[in-house]
């Protein structure tokens, strides 16, 4: 079955995502045009809304550059790009002015300077943030308001990328999908070419810059801290492109996610173990002894307390004690919800799937090795994380390196960008599925908490690999097809990566590299 497709000619870049990478993006560009999708209504559905922690920057009188890229090292288990560490953590202090000029109010003392907050496998109290514990949602609300400012800024919600299109190995536009009232509206009319069988329209955007800002992978999991919309779409749009991605087998468990029967599960800080909280379990023993250690470690060992029989806790009654209502009071919130009360109660916690370390394979400029298509944010694999995210990195990523991709978008392009979206002519194009079916996202999940949670092993993967192509024409089953080749392939435990059969950590660090030729014909 076909339908009409709107053909629409864009002078400018079109960012898939409006997320903190997506919108900062756009935000750098101005004044060129472009236009930044949302899968829905903007501000929703994104995890920058959702992050609680905040932003890695060295801008304490005791901190450095130096300091931070040794704790970044340190955490990615070798699997880090010095480069990359280097020049993100060097930026840091700046993307902190950035961000307030853009509007966000950090926190801050009474002389001005910044509240820092203290998270895993940090040797300094670094972690600028906002609200207390509502960081992601202050960036957000921020990025927003601007991007809205800006007349370069055409923010279309309830539209998504559905194919990225490629012509002599390059990039030439991007079929977008549009559902429910879009702000698309105003240039197609809504019973007009292009309707598809679930009400939505198809328009082909012609440009020849794209750009991936999609997130991550956690709602692939069937625990998760992530909006569940999070399958990794993006990796799916690059790799069927052409593009490579790297270490997708990297994902980085948070030990702290709240089990109290909520799909995604709410997370809880890991700020509140840098005020002090520890973990217990039933009987009050510790789990771990340094709580703050970093995440695939205290992942690990409450995963092996589970496995035993165990229950795990958060135990906060002490520190922060009678200071958590007004340090976390988003958190606070979610457990007054769940009726816990953090000072006499314990917080029942596992771990849940939180980052993706790996991603589509960027440069220094986010330019992957598809000529025209870009990534930045999660779905990006800068060399910034390695084996294992430090703490509050993710959304410094995403600042600085928005910048960076702006910046090499705008370079050498000829002629006047349009100001606005033309629609030209229709095109006839086959009815798209703008949607995975239910049973499919839930069968994806399930086999992919069996086999590629905190720990794998070959048995499991093979098992996951041979169930998983029946799901291969999804893009979920996609990401998640490929996610099991690389943890098949990486035969050692490294950081978000720990295989139960092969423990030791090899003595030389190697990236694992995969595209979609490698699922279609493997060796």
């Amino acid at each position: 079955m076909s339908v009409e497709a709107s053909v629409v000619r864009v002078g400018g870049p079109v960012i898939v995502g409006a997320g903190l990478a997506g919108l900062m993006t756009a935000i750098e560009l101005s004044p060129i045009p472009c236009i930044v999708l949302s899968a829905g209504p903007v501000t929703t559905g994104t995890s920058t809304g959702w992050a609680q922690g905040g932003v890695a920057a060295a801008v304490g009188p005791d901190d450095s550059a130096d300091l931070h890229t040794a704790d970044t090292l340190a955490a990615g288990v070798a699997l880090c790009e010095l480069d990359a560490v280097e020049r993100i953590t060097r930026a840091a202090p700046a993307a902190i002015e950035r961000m307030a000029e853009v509007g966000t109010r950090f926190d801050r003392n009474p002389d001005g300077s910044y509240i820092l907050g203290l998270e895993g496998a940090h040797s300094r109290r670094r972690i600028v943030h906002a609200r207390g514990d509502m960081t992601g949602a202050e960036l957000l609300r921020s990025c927003v308001e601007k991007a809205r400012s800006l007349p370069s800024v055409s923010l279309w919600d309830n539209a998504w990328g559905s194919e990225v299109l490629v012509s002599d190995g390059r990039v030439v536009g991007l079929r977008v999908e549009l559902g429910g009232e879009s702000s698309f509206d105003k240039l197609l009319d809504a019973s007009g070419p292009g309707r598809n069988r679930t009400g939505g329209r198809s328009v082909i955007v012609e440009t020849d810059r794209v750009v991936l800002a999609t997130g991550g992978i956690g709602g692939l999991f069937q625990h998760t801290t992530n909006p569940l919309s999070s399958r990794g779409g993006g990796l799916a749009l690059a790799a069927r492109a052409g593009a490579v991605l790297r270490d997708v087998e990297m994902v980085q468990f948070h030990p702290t996610a709240l089990d109290v029967g909520i799909d995604p599960m709410p997370l809880v800080s890991e700020a509140v173990r840098g005020e002090g909280a520890i973990l217990v379990d039933e009987n009050g023993d510790r789990v771990i002894e340094n709580p703050l250690s970093a995440r695939d470690v205290v992942s690990r060992a409450e995963w092996a307390a589970l496995q035993k029989g165990h229950q795990v806790f958060l135990d906060a009654r002490v520190r922060p004690g009678e200071r958590f209502a007004s340090r976390f009071p988003g958190i606070f919130e979610i457990l007054h919800d769940a009726d816990i009360d953090p000072l006499f109660d314990l917080l029942p916690v596992r771990p849940a799937a939180h980052y993706h370390m790996g991603g589509v394979l960027v440069d220094a400029a986010g330019r992957t090795t598809l000529e025209g298509l870009y990534a930045v944010g999660e779905v990006a694999s800068t060399g910034l994380h390695g084996a294992n995210r430090l703490a509050s990195n993710s959304l410094l990523e995403a600042i600085v390196c928005a910048r960076w991709v702006a910046a090499d978008l705008s370079l050498g392009r000829a002629g006047k960008p349009l100001a606005k979206p033309v629609v030209t002519h229709t095109v006839s194009v086959a009815d798209a599925r703008t949607e995975t079916p239910k049973a499919d996202v839930d069968a994806v999940r399930a086999i992919m908490s069996r086999a590629c949670g905190v720990l794998r092993d070959d048995a499991g993967l093979r098992s996951a690999l041979d169930d998983l192509r029946d799901h291969i024409d999804t893009d979920e089953g996609l990401v998640g097809y490929m996610l099991a080749s690389c943890a098949l392939q990486r035969r050692e435990s490294r950081g978000g990566h720990t295989r139960t059969d092969y423990a030791q950590l090899d003595p030389v660090a190697e990236h694992t590299l995969i595209d979609l030729a490698d699922v279609l014909d493997p060796v």
